[in-house]
């Protein structure tokens, strides 16, 4: 496929809302960067020169072809993201409690794409060794492949997913966890690996889920005794800031000034937007720093959004998500090998995941947790991850009539 080829094909519908999103993320860190010391007021610029970068990486790798990706960069990735997830737990920086920078950067971050990619690898090598030793058996009455008999396919995926969420685990970082297990839980459902089992693992899930939110309800809900509390929370799988942050979820005014002060502040910031917003950086809230300036630029980036555009930049917002994500599942559906389609739905997966947890933690709707808001939080390692993650979503989309 020539050059010229490789920019007809180009996925505008991908690259577009990617830069728009990027261009709000620069005018609200500078917004949320002036009101914050002077030492902060200049990180739009790192928000701008890490965007180049990353778009430099994005074309180089939208214009690869995502099989030499996956097939040849994506074990030893994978492998050296491992090997950076342990340094981080022994040399890493800590920051709020936490060991998550290694050096400049989060290898966190970068292990969520490689995990990714390397799903794919052995997607691939399944699918070829599936049709090797039966060339009908990846054949479906829909075109699609399937492949019986997957459950060793799903042990191995399994562990190569579980063993750097665990690494990440022990940071700690929950909120990157969450993020990427429904990356890896809809990677495997396109590429039917073990769908029965997966379906019935998601059912435990939601039922574990439940189960911890009702302690943890029991516990903590008014006239309960110290001892009963006590005994409870001993069988909740969560640490100590974590209850409290399902507690402040769970009873929202029981503690407005301690533990539930940063999602007050989000609520009251984002209401005080109003339709059309207070404008670019006359946001009360942010400017005066009722809204904690450690967390505005970053995991509460969306409430300086909201506060200083209203409900007409939050819909403007949401809708170049719509986009880009619909961009991506489209991608996925059209892609004619398995382990493209996948993929493609992984990274796009993960986008969604993060955007989605983020503005739900700012609005209410879910317990705070440490994740940024795609293509606008500060953040030089997950804006550079992102942005790469949807070069190979691009490259699969330019690519898709291309023979291997």
């Amino acid at each position: 496929m020539t050059f010229k080829e490789k920019i007809l094909r180009f996925n505008w519908a991908l690259f577009l809302p990617m830069v728009a999103l990027i261009a709000i993320g620069t005018v609200a860190i500078w917004s949320s960067g002036n009101a914050r010391e002077a030492l902060f007021h200049g990180m739009w610029k790192n928000h701008v020169s890490s965007a180049v970068f990353a778009l430099v990486v994005y074309f180089v790798l939208a214009f690869t072809d995502w099989r030499s990706i996956v097939r040849w960069w994506a074990p030893p990735a994978y492998v050296i993201s491992l090997l950076m997830l342990i340094a981080v737990l022994f040399a890493g920086s800590e920051v709020y409690g936490g060991k998550r920078w290694l050096w400049f950067f989060q290898p966190s971050e970068i292990g969520k794409l490689c995990v990714l990619v390397f799903l794919a690898y052995l997607i691939m090598l399944w699918a070829e060794m599936r049709e090797a030793s039966s060339p009908l058996a990846l054949e479906a009455d829909d075109g699609h492949s399937r492949a019986p008999g997957s459950f060793g396919v799903f042990t191995v995926a399994a562990a190569a997913a579980g063993i750097p969420a665990l690494l990440i685990l022990a940071e700690p970082d929950l909120g990157t966890t969450l993020a990427l297990v429904p990356a890896v839980i809809v990677m495997l459902v396109a590429a039917k690996i073990w769908r029965k089992g997966l379906f019935a693992l998601l059912a435990a899930g939601a039922v574990g889920a439940s189960l911890v939110l009702g302690a943890v309800y029991e516990a903590e809900k008014p006239g309960q005794s110290a001892e009963r509390r006590e005994a409870i929370l001993k069988l909740v799988p969560l640490k100590p800031h974590q209850v409290k942050r399902v507690k402040t979820f769970l009873f929202q005014d029981s503690d407005p000034m301690g533990a539930g002060y940063n999602a007050r502040q989000a609520l009251i910031a984002i209401a005080s937007g109003s339709k059309h917003g207070r404008g670019i950086g006359k946001g009360e809230t942010n400017r005066l720093k009722y809204l904690p300036p450690s967390v505005s630029m970053n995991d509460f980036i969306f409430c300086v959004w909201a506060e200083e555009t209203g409900f007409d930049g939050c819909l403007a917002l949401i809708a170049l998500f719509a986009v880009l994500c619909s961009a991506g599942a489209w991608t996925a559906w059209r892609a004619k090998e398995l382990e493209g389609r996948a993929l493609a739905l992984g990274i796009t997966t993960l986008v969604f995941a993060h955007a989605y947890i983020n503005i739900a933690m700012s609005v209410g709707m879910l317990p705070i947790t440490g994740l940024p808001l795609p293509f606008i939080s500060s953040g030089r390692t997950f804006l550079v991850t992102a942005v790469s993650g949807l070069g190979i979503v691009q490259s699969i989309s330019i690519h898709n009539q291309e023979t291997a």
